[in-house]
């Protein structure tokens, strides 16, 4: 099953909480804060792998969590990090978050890797607040919450040859004949559902990766037929093969028409070197129109040539000049770009909001990851985050917008306060 497109939810770990603990040995009187630092969560990854080429496993597992931290111990002994969690994805998966539509990575090569999300730190322990007016603290922090997104992941077959043309044309016929590839092959349209590789070997030390794409018919743009769905995997090949239905009422016209629906999806992909083959020659009434469809062609400034994938007539001809123009296509420069900074939210920002109850909500990234990590068990952590709040500006924001004593603020969507001046 051929899948190349897929919805994703990925959550890292939890950093693990820090503690609070003093040093308990026989004789040492006082030994002090010895509370040791959660460990990391960990990151959820992205790694390509080269062994996979469809992203079908994500139709069957749609949530990938990392592992969180482990809580820190007594003894100063921080607490074990949590295990990377490793996705593995096929050469040419593209990533968005599917939330914002932003891109977050291109994954081509094999072994690239791409953290999606990134686990949260551990939290201290009580050990990393002792100073000398405070030498017993009994203060720690909780594991800093993971991130979590949606992705949606694209695949963009890595081919240095895309076959394209309308249903019926034999593009399955001339893969199957070439390569390896075992494609249906049938004498009605749209037989080919899914996109199909195979690598060609022309010799010992040339070889060419093919990918044959479902017919395309006028309107593909439009959703008719197929549909231009499939057309994102030839944007990564180099060299383009136009089969014609030497059947066709109008070869000339099929040619135009499939050109068109190319440059209305990506107009490079009308810039990239095209081999144009009139299919089917093997049989007389081809042969007999081939003189009156090559004039026609060339009339277009088209230099065609006539094969039959069936009867196995002019393919490797085809497949060398393929592998000439593979070898002369430009490679995309890396081009040495400045950094592009886009305005993004303050983590410091915050909001107040008055409910019909007339009690009032604060969100805010700082302020939430702030009460995430706190432990309201114990007074000093308590009055750290009163002193958090304080210097972030949300006690003023609070009065003017009119808490009084005894209403109920809350923080985020999971912690319940009492303001109390």
């Amino acid at each position: 099953m051929f899948i190349d497109e897929a919805r994703i939810y990925v959550r890292s770990g939890k950093g693990g909480d820090g503690i609070v603990h003093f040093h308990r040995e026989k004789y040492v009187a006082r030994g002090g804060p010895d509370g040791g630092d959660g460990g990391r969560g960990g990151d959820v990854i992205l790694e390509v792998s080269p062994f996979l080429n469809t992203l079908v496993k994500f139709r069957y597992q749609r949530r990938f969590i990392a592992p969180d931290g482990e809580r820190g111990g007594p003894n100063n002994m921080t607490g074990r990090s949590g295990d990377d969690l490793i996705i593995p994805v096929p050469p040419g998966t593209v990533v968005y978050d599917d939330d914002t539509g932003e891109l977050l990575g291109d994954l081509t090569a094999p072994g690239q890797r791409l953290v999606v999300c990134r686990g949260g730190r551990g939290g201290r322990g009580n050990a990393r607040f002792a100073t000398p007016r405070n030498q017993a603290p009994r203060i720690a922090e909780k594991g800093e919450p993971g991130q979590e997104r949606n992705l949606r992941l694209e695949l963009k077959l890595i081919a240095d040859v895309g076959i394209v043309g309308v249903p019926n044309a034999g593009k399955s016929s001339f893969l199957a004949a070439v390569t390896n590839a075992k494609p249906k092959i049938a004498d009605y349209p749209f037989t080919t559902l899914e996109p199909n590789l195979g690598v060609a070997d022309l010799d010992a030390n040339t070889s060419l990766v093919l990918a044959d794409i479902p017919g395309l018919v006028e309107g593909a743009h439009r959703g008719v037929g197929l549909g231009d769905a499939f057309l994102r995997h030839i944007q990564r090949t180099k060299v383009l093969i136009h089969l014609l239905d030497g059947l066709s009422p109008d070869p000339v016209a099929d040619y135009a028409q499939i050109n068109s629906e190319l440059a209305l999806f990506d107009p490079e992909l009308t810039r990239k070197p095209m081999i144009v083959a009139l299919n089917k020659i093997d049989l007389p009434e081809v042969q007999e129109r081939w003189p009156q469809i090559q004039r026609a062609l060339k009339e277009h400034g088209v230099e065609a040539t006539a094969i039959s994938a069936l009867r196995k007539i002019g393919l490797q001809p085809i497949l060398w000049q393929c592998a000439e123009l593979v070898k002369q296509a430009p490679t995309v420069p890396v081009k040495e770009e400045l950094p592009v900074y886009r305005p993004a939210a303050d983590p410091r920002a915050f909001q107040v909001i008055r409910l019909p109850d007339g009690s009032f909500k604060v969100t805010g990234e700082a302020v939430e990851r702030a009460a995430a990590m706190t432990y309201w068990e114990y007074e000093e952590s308590v009055r750290r985050f009163q002193k958090l709040m304080e210097a972030l500006g949300v006690d003023e924001a609070l009065r003017q917008a009119g808490v009084q004593n005894g209403d109920t603020v809350f923080i985020g969507d999971h912690f319940e306060l009492e303001w109390q001046e």
